[in-house]
């Protein structure tokens, strides 16, 4: 059977298939690939005739797929990912290094990745990256199922099999308004800033998590006057007048230097953390992401300094350069 499969089947036969399965459709699968719909069905015919078995049917006017067709989706995912793989090694020898960067951000790391990328993107002009700006929660899980290549944030579980390279120290920082009346205290304690309508991330959240271990380590109580979804919504709230919060530096140091927010100097604080490059231990890692992790771990003083001088950075993504994209 693979002898006869290596002669028959052919890598325009498998895009064709996965375009098809992909949109569910002949027509909308030929406009992908530049195909009419007739070159469309011989390709797919030539291949359940090479398989001996039905990929798709028509019950009435829409396009299922059959068991066969789920069974060659996954092979074929397989297949085209060896390619890559096979690619980038090709390249990496060559001394390009090309192909697709994979790249999952907690949110508040969104202001971190563009910085991290930019001076790789010039190295290496050939890749093309894709940037994911999700939760924790969604991260964990994009981890779980292996979807990316590399994910960006802080409090990594240590009861997962991950690998988790730490790269640059996150700041968490207590805020509140200018004129709040604990900016009168010279020795303000932690207690009565947790007591001052503390505004809160959503459980699972990276910075809820340090400040929930910092409060239990200290027998500190928090009482949440609001929960938000993100620093970004925290960050407004405070500003608003709404309450105090607990935040990374790196998400506040534009309003810090406008004087939007002001930093409370309380004991224990900051909380020190590190962003982290994670990715699961079983992983094959490509050529492409070798390439950034080692770019990372080499210019880990560099990445430092740069942060310490030019932390100033805005609420909204910096824009990056063409073969960036980032989904939010």
């Amino acid at each position: 059977m693979i002898p006869r499969l290596a002669s028959r089947l052919t890598f325009r036969q498998l895009q064709v298939f996965q375009a098809v399965y992909l949109n569910r459709s002949y027509s909308k699968a030929g406009a992908q690939l530049g195909l009419t719909q007739p070159a469309v069905s011989s390709q797919i015919r030539q291949l359940e005739e090479t398989l001996g078995l039905p990929l798709f049917e028509y019950v009435g006017r829409r396009l299922f797929v059959t068991s066969a067709g789920e069974t060659l989706v996954k092979h074929a995912e397989q297949i085209f990912g060896e390619l890559e793989h096979l690619q980038s090694d090709i390249n990496r020898q060559r001394g390009v290094v090309a192909g697709e960067l994979r790249l999952v951000a907690v949110s508040t790391a969104q202001y971190v990745v563009p910085y991290l990328l930019r001076a790789f993107l010039n190295l290496h002009p050939d890749v093309k990256t894709s940037v994911s700006v999700v939760n924790r929660a969604t991260a964990l899980q994009r981890l779980e199922e292996n979807k990316d290549d590399l994910v960006i944030m802080g409090m990594v579980p240590d009861d997962k099999p991950l690998v988790a390279l730490p790269f640059l120290n996150n700041e968490l920082i207590p805020v509140v308004p200018p004129g709040h009346p604990l900016l009168q205290n010279p020795s303000p304690k932690t207690q009565d800033f947790l007591n001052s309508e503390l505004l809160l991330r959503e459980p699972g959240s990276g910075s809820r998590l340090a400040l929930d271990h910092h409060c239990q380590l200290h027998r500190l109580r928090l009482h949440s006057a609001m929960e938000l979804g993100s620093n970004a919504a925290v960050k407004h709230a405070v500003m608003a007048g709404l309450g105090v919060a607990v935040l990374p530096r790196l998400s506040v140091m534009s309003e810090l230097r406008l004087g939007a927010l002001e930093i409370l100097k309380l004991p224990g604080f900051p909380l020190n953390r590190s962003w982290c490059l994670v990715y699961p231990q079983a992983k094959y890692p490509t050529p492409t992401m070798r390439a950034f992790v080692e770019y990372v771990q080499q210019n880990l003083k560099q990445l430092e300094d740069f942060f310490g001088r030019h932390a100033e950075i805005a609420s909204s993504t910096p824009n990056m350069t063409g073969n960036v994209i980032i989904h939010t």
